[in-house]
């Protein structure tokens, strides 16, 4: 029988939460493993376009539940390779959210001004920027000028973007070819790598079990590079701390699949998933009112018909990010270009009573795609979200090869919930039809449910063990030494973009969990400086 590997620390996922805890214990002097799902992949990786095989579906992983669907990062690096690189901090209200259970679901220990200082740390980090009116697209400029014509505000948002490398292609969400867009594979990663982490792609962890001293197993298959329902191994890793960062729509599902050996899974495990209340409308604009009403135009002479130049969201109304609001109420608003395929599917056309998948007007829509507009609105949900039993491997019931599968995650609106989603549609609705700039519908929730990109809570961390899976330290209730620091801890919905937020939990957790590593026997201190740009080149597919 050969000997079986043996690690200090074994990292499941790679993302905002893997990527820090991994630099972190390792700069302390730990031996950390990194075990990702994903493939390796790197700037000149990054393809620009939508064809199976390419990094487009190599890099997401899409899974459709009972009436929500989430998509995600599949990649070292994880939703930080495929996210928009916006980065605002989380509203001061939403600490105090109550929800559907009536009292605060955030742990009394965090407040926005106690996770400022984390937040400061990520934010020096990436590093976060704040963008002025001349880094705005066409697209973000005439969000902002419709809002300002209705008697709104709109900003410019924070981003994690090297605006200098930045060409506006707008394939960010795609990863990004020219490393503009300020991932893991540019800061953490790299500087955990120099630590000596060791970082293993196409693993996809099963399940946890015990050790007879103690410790754990971290059961995982090896994954086929181009057919990911494709198991070409399987193997063990010993560990004396497991970190859980795979994603909220992975994370309590292996701890689910662990039950049976770890023993009862506490009752948050898998429960109060929230789509952070998102919902994507298409405006299709009036490119002549636009140029009456607005006065604008391109150098070219084109009035707008932008839809594809720029990059992620750029300026959001955040009127109503108020916390004199009632909760439900509260919401953002962000110009975003969504890439074909989804994005063409759900879009609607507008004035219809009924889903429009084709026939005539649909195709009269997407002819006029150059003239669309996408508004990403960020609601409050009530947490409904509960995932059933597990599949017998991974996440999902894969469909295809790559990045289609369907899940066990069941999510029924509460009237709650579709009260602030009326709400937001309708906030958009009055700043782009005024006056006749365009026409407006959400996207319909008829094929694949809900949708989520930001997916949060499945774990989440609080003060009430009935009402959350982790303690104030991210650490599993009745499980010592297994710790969450991906969305699935973030307790609710925030109204706003949540990668810095994540980010900076997961910065936040670290003390303890390094706390926790030396009293499990683990030679580790914390305090080492934050990885710096000058002291880190990308992460690539070799730890060399």
């Amino acid at each position: 029988m050969s000997a079986v590997e043996k690690t200090d620390v074994l990292v499941v996922g790679s993302g905002f939460g893997g990527s820090i805890a991994a630099y972190h214990l390792a700069a302390g002097g730990a031996k950390v493993t990194v075990l990702e799902r994903g493939p390796w992949l790197e700037g000149k990786d990054f393809d620009h376009d939508y064809l199976l095989g390419k990094s487009y579906t190599r890099v997401f992983d899409f899974v459709a539940g009972d009436g929500m669907s989430v998509l995600g990062g599949n990649c070292v690096g994880g939703g930080s390779v495929v996210y928009f690189a916006a980065l605002p901090r989380a509203p001061r209200y939403v600490f105090e959210k109550q929800g559907s259970i009536g009292r605060r679901i955030w742990p009394a220990a965090i407040t926005r001004d106690s996770l400022d200082p984390w937040y400061d740390r990520v934010s020096e980090v990436l590093p976060v920027s704040q963008q002025d009116w001349n880094d705005i697209s066409y697209a973000g400029g005439l969000w902002a000028a419709a809002c300002h014509h209705s008697g709104h505000t709109a900003n410019p948002v924070p981003v994690g973007i090297d605006t200098a490398k930045c060409t506006n292609c707008n394939w960010m969400m795609a990863g990004c070819r020219f490393d503009a867009k300020r991932s893991m594979l540019l800061n953490y990663l790299p500087a955990a790598l120099a630590h000596g982490t060791e970082i293993r792609p196409l693993h996809e962890v099963q399940k946890i079990t015990r050790t007879d001293d103690g410790g754990y197993r971290v059961h995982y298959n090896n994954i086929d590079e181009v057919d990911y329902r494709v198991a070409t191994g399987n193997g063990v890793i010993e560990a004396k701390i497991v970190i859980l960062a795979a994603g909220s729509a992975a994370t309590p599902v292996i701890l689910q699949r662990s039950e049976d050996t770890l023993g009862k899974m506490p009752h948050g495990v898998g429960r109060y998933f929230s789509g952070n209340g998102e919902r994507l409308n298409t405006a299709i604009i009036n490119e002549d009112r636009v140029a009456e009403v607005l006065g604008l135009r391109r150098p070219n002479g084109a009035v707008y018909e932008a839809n594809q130049i720029g990059k992620g969201p750029v300026v959001a109304c955040w009127d109503n990010v108020d916390g004199d609001k009632p909760e439900y109420s509260r919401f953002s608003m962000e110009q975003l270009y969504f890439p074909p395929g989804l994005g063409t599917i759900l879009a609607q056309v507008p004035g219809k009573t009924s889903a429009t998948w084709f026939g005539k007007e649909k195709k009269e829509m997407l002819k006029k795609w150059k003239s669309w507009l996408t508004i990403f609105l960020m609601t409050e949900d009530d947490n409904e979200g509960v995932f059933g039993p597990p599949p017998p491997t991974g996440n999902s019931y894969r469909i295809s090869q790559q990045m289609l599968g369907t899940g066990p995650l069941k999510y029924d609106p509460t009237p709650n919930t579709l009260r602030g989603w009326a709400e937001a549609d309708a906030a958009a609705k009055e700043i782009l039809e005024k006056d006749g700039l365009a026409t407006l519908a959400p996207w319909t929730n008829d094929l694949v449910g809900a949708y989520t990109v930001h997916p949060l809570s499945s774990c989440r961390i609080g003060d009430d063990p009935a009402t959350s899976a982790l303690d104030d330290r991210h650490e599993l209730r009745g499980h010592p030494g297994i710790f969450v620091t991906d969305g699935s801890a973030v307790p609710s919905a925030l109204t706003v973009n949540p990668a810095l937020t994540i980010a900076a939990l997961a910065e936040r957790a670290i003390p303890g969990i390094i706390e926790a590593a030396r009293d499990r026997g683990v030679d580790v201190t914390y305090g080492a400086p934050l990885p710096t740009a000058a002291a880190t080149r990308p992460a690539t597919g070799s730890a060399a």
